[in-house]
């Protein structure tokens, strides 16, 4: 059976920088920070008191309050997401096959705020155990998927796949697969994650992950500078309306680009450490070019997963120059991480959208807070410092990485 073309018919997203595509992609080509001070928790004695929060966020206005309490934050983002890319697909449910509509939804965290909060609840009554009847379904990983699949009757596939920071662009790959060979039409594809909670913020600095940068939140995202200390928490969500191409042309849906290839690997290494030659993350871009059938020299745009952290973001660059060779000189680069913060679970499908928005725009997006590049860079890397940059992008590929050594790689390309 010949594999089907894939392409992306829909956008949504709820970030630190903006609750819609088209405020998410204004502030991410402004260079706009979407750090601040926490305001989920007293934070007080916590190492780092800031991260990239949702703003301006109301539930109740999407849901009302009965329905609000139900839902964990990491499953409202995921359906105010959905939504917008479902209707800016413009899907129409009576039209369509629903058995052959799917979710795939990750989540890294799930429902970590609900936890937090119960079992603190329970502590305080000195172990009387009395939970929410909504405790469990408000924690759950797959929630929102199954949520997504409810509100829209698909009644396809549906499932979610972990993979720590590298969840949701597995969730895309997957997706890819299955569209490709048949097994469904069209499918809601992306993550979320709400994981600015005491115990996320209190065990990411117990790893000495997260930057403690208090005196100034908004420049503590800076990846591949040389005081670079961490990353900073973010939440929110990203949703992609992936559709088999003739599908997508028999409706008359407007393509925004092509899912062209993906590409995992595993650094099989260590538990929270990368690969220190990047060896996963080489093999995950290398099979995702061979998956899309192209040269390396054929991307034009590199959203790479550059974390702000101390190892990582050197690793990712040292296979990065390793795969792209004499190319990598013409290769725009950006860490859009430096704004919207690290997603976690969420984070590969907020960055797969700003791969899209620069093939549709010709746009690259600007890394910020970059002011001194860490020397053990190979010189001339492009890295889009300071201010986003006009140029032809017909391929762009996104990068994501998790704790346990999941990479995962996907590329878009110009839909011709």
């Amino acid at each position: 059976m010949k594999p089907k073309r894939v392409v992306v018919t829909g956008l949504g997203a709820v970030t630190p920088l903006g609750n819609s595509i088209h405020d998410y992609w204004q502030n991410l080509k402004s260079g706009v920070s979407g750090a601040g001070p926490i305001t989920k928790f007293d934070a007080t004695d916590f190492r780092t008191q800031f991260a990239c929060e949702v703003k301006d966020f109301d539930p109740v206005s999407h849901f009302g309050q009965k329905e609000t309490k139900k839902l964990d934050p990491f499953c409202q983002y995921a359906l105010v997401a959905a939504e917008e890319a479902v209707q800016n697909a413009g899907i129409p449910s009576d039209r369509i096959d629903l058995t052959r509509a799917g979710v795939i939804w990750a989540s890294g965290m799930g429902g970590l705020g609900n936890l937090d909060e119960q079992l603190i609840e329970y502590a305080g009554r000195r172990g009387n155990p009395r939970f929410s009847p909504f405790f469990i379904t408000k924690i759950i990983a797959n929630m929102a998927a199954g949520l997504i699949s409810i509100k829209y009757g698909f009644q396809g596939l549906n499932f979610a796949p972990v993979a720590a920071c590298a969840s949701s662009t597995n969730a895309i790959a997957d997706a890819l697969m299955y569209l490709r060979y048949g097994k469904a039409d069209l499918i809601v594809v992306g993550g979320s994650e709400a994981a600015i909670t005491e115990s996320s913020v209190g065990g990411f600095n117990a790893m000495k992950a997260l930057s403690e940068r208090n005196d100034a939140p908004t420049e503590a995202s800076r990846p591949f500078d040389v005081s670079r200390d961490g990353f900073v928490v973010g939440e929110g969500a990203g949703a992609l309306i992936l559709e088999e191409l003739e599908h997508a042309l028999n409706r008359g849906a407007t393509i925004y680009a092509e899912l062209v290839g993906m590409g995992l690997a595993a650094d099989a290494y260590h538990m929270a450490a990368p690969h220190p030659e990047g060896a996963g993350a080489y093999l995950a871009m290398k099979n995702a070019l061979d998956d899309a059938q192209l040269d390396p020299a054929a991307v034009d745009y590199l959203n790479t997963h550059a974390t702000s952290t101390p190892q990582g973001d050197i690793c990712e660059m040292k296979a990065v120059a390793r795969l792209f060779g004499e190319h990598l000189a013409r290769l725009s680069i950006s860490a859009t991480k430096s704004m919207t913060g690290h997603l976690l679970g969420a984070a590969g499908a907020i960055e797969a959208i700003a791969c899209i928005k620069a093939i549709e725009e010709n746009v690259v997006p600007p890394t910020i807070n970059t002011t001194t590049v860490d020397p053990e860079l190979p010189a001339g890397t492009d890295l889009t410092l300071g201010k986003s940059r006009s140029r032809r992008v017909d391929v762009a590929m996104s990068n994501t990485f998790g704790f346990g050594g999941h990479n995962a790689i996907v590329i878009f390309k110009r839909y011709v």
